[in-house]
């Protein structure tokens, strides 16, 4: 086709996030390791949240959604395009991301393949949560898990949501989890857990976002969550395991390992 003589670069690599306003030197840290992680490949980042977009366009940073980055790929003439779900869990921001690439697929010459999400494998998840309660548990502190959650329960990849609840309970008694706006919600569930932790004879509990990154959630959910529970326990917020003044999990090594995995996957794929 006489279309495709255009198509002259090898591989690109779009990191597809949500976005933060407060944690975008996360993204431009990620986007720099996986840069020297494929040395010789171009790497883009995209942000789904438009919220955060025009945020950063009134600070004077341009960024795209991506279909527009994809347009913006495919126009340089890439021929095979890897776009890394940075999401961690394969619900609706990862369902918009399949239904985009496959969309694009249709009218691109380009090849064009998606990672999964990073909670997506049993074993690299279980190993996971297990190296993160290791690291946050302390002696005689409960560790309240809070997930994002989604706010339908027919939407895919809720599996592997309820797996990293049940995983991290099974692991410690001493570990409880709610989401924010998803499945048990703190809102609708907090009499039921804070009694739940009275029975179990719990003196202090650790507030845990399970966030990529934690950004205004961290701000204000998170310590209202931990105001509530400072009525009942001696509670505080998880502190950071990096150098970060907030905890988020996307500044973990191990985190980090799964994303590199799941491009490395999708590049051997492509043949």
């Amino acid at each position: 086709m006489k279309r495709y003589r255009h198509y002259k670069r090898d591989k690109a690599i779009i990191l597809s996030c949500f976005g933060s306003v407060i944690e975008q030197q996360l993204y431009l840290d990620l986007k720099e390791q996986i840069s020297k992680e494929f040395e010789g490949v171009d790497v883009y980042l995209s942000f789904s949240s438009r919220m955060v977009l025009k945020d950063l366009h009134k600070r004077g940073m341009e960024y795209k959604n991506l279909p527009q980055v994809l347009a913006d790929v495919d126009w340089l003439g890439y021929k095979n395009i890897i776009v890394a779900s940075i999401n961690l869990f394969p619900t609706d921001e990862h369902e918009l991301l399949i239904r985009t690439v496959k969309g694009f697929n249709n009218f691109s010459m380009a090849n064009i393949r998606y990672t999964k999400a990073i909670i997506n494998k049993t074993k690299e998840t279980s190993l996971f949560l297990k190296e993160l309660n290791s690291r946050i548990s302390r002696d005689g502190i409960a560790n309240l898990y809070i997930i994002h959650g989604v706010p339908l329960l027919d939407l895919a990849g809720l599996s592997s949501v309820e797996y990293s609840e049940n995983f991290l309970k099974l692991l410690s008694d001493s570990n409880y989890t709610c989401s924010l706006e998803g499945a048990f919600p703190w809102y609708a569930t907090k009499e039921s857990l804070i009694e739940k932790m009275q029975r179990d004879g719990v003196k202090s509990v650790q507030v845990v976002p399970m966030l990529l990154v934690s950004g205004n959630h961290y701000i204000k959910d998170m310590v209202e969550i931990k105001d509530e529970l400072s009525q009942y326990f001696d509670a505080s917020l998880v502190p950071s395991i990096t150098e970060s003044d907030r905890f988020n999990l996307l500044e973990i090594e191990a985190v980090r390992k799964i994303i590199i995995q799941n491009i490395k996957e999708e590049i051997i794929k492509l043949g």
